[in-house]
């Protein structure tokens, strides 16, 4: 997006683009093998075990014969994004200045398509190194309608997910998210305002908010990202991408009456009939 021999100053690029200079000229701080080794086993144990903090991560690793300390894993866990995932009340402070919007969907009957979306991101460990993965979902298909990997955790690229969403499938009725700084910034939620879109977010750490999402980073992790040691971002992107579209098209739900994400978001009377 930023052109260094554009006439523009870089300055004024990012300031067009909404994204902070300091993102321009990010590299990303080299990981040591060990740790990359312990991010990646982190990632498994979270999946398996989302309620644990870095105490129980810890004593786990620990049993696995890795000797780490707590603070170790809680510096791995904060790079990685991740944290135990229980209800608990609202008393972490935001972001200063951005705005949390209370969680809509408690009680609501999904019964078609478009009528909410969700997003969430998630880590995905390389050969060497690691990004990230963005996803929007259609929580009544489970259909993945957008998708973007980042080296990096700025908005910018999570609001070139949304808007790629929109421009694609139109727009839902309420939009949800958890409470990532992300998410709460007014270059991601004046994108949803402007589209008069309803905004959702998860409680703090509340993992059943958005329970279809962490469904689709099971799916993703085990059928398709622990299977492979992608040795560039861009073999990363091309069988991530070749795996969502098989997870689209080809794989069937359960919870879809054995119908695919695809079917159920092109033919939802279908999926109604079946019901």
């Amino acid at each position: 997006m930023i052109d260094p021999s554009h006439d523009l100053s870089i300055t004024k690029q990012a300031e067009t683009l909404n994204i902070s200079r300091g993102s321009v000229y990010y590299l990303p701080r080299p990981v040591s093998a060990t740790d990359l080794e312990v991010m990646r086993r982190l990632d498994r144990l979270h999946l398996e075990f989302p309620f644990a903090g870095s105490r129980m991560l810890q004593g786990l690793l620990v049993a696995e014969g890795c000797q780490i300390g707590r603070r170790h894993v809680k510096t791995l866990m904060k790079r990685m994004e991740i944290e135990a995932l229980y209800r608990r009340p609202r008393t972490t402070k935001p972001e200063p200045g951005h705005k949390i919007y209370p969680y809509l969907l408690r009680g609501m009957a999904i019964t078609r398509p478009n009528q909410v979306w969700a997003m969430d991101i998630t880590y995905i460990p390389m050969a060497r190194g690691f990004v990230y993965l963005a996803v929007v979902l259609d929580w009544f298909s489970r259909r993945v309608l957008s998708w973007r990997v980042s080296i990096t955790m700025e908005a910018a690229f999570c609001v070139e997910t949304l808007e790629d969403a929109l421009a694609r499938h139109g727009k839902p009725d309420i939009f949800n998210t958890d409470q990532g700084s992300q998410f709460t910034g007014a270059t991601f939620t004046n994108v949803l305002i402007k589209n008069a879109i309803a905004i959702s977010m998860d409680g703090k750490g509340a993992w059943r908010d958005n329970v279809f999402v962490e469904r689709l980073w099971r799916s993703v992790k085990y059928e398709e990202v622990y299977l492979r040691a992608y040795d560039s971002v861009s073999e990363a992107r091309a069988s991530i991408g070749r795996y969502l579209d098989f997870y689209n098209g080809r794989r069937p739900h359960s919870s879809l009456d054995g119908m695919t994400p695809d079917h159920a978001y092109f033919n939802p009377m279908l999926l109604r009939v079946a019901a």
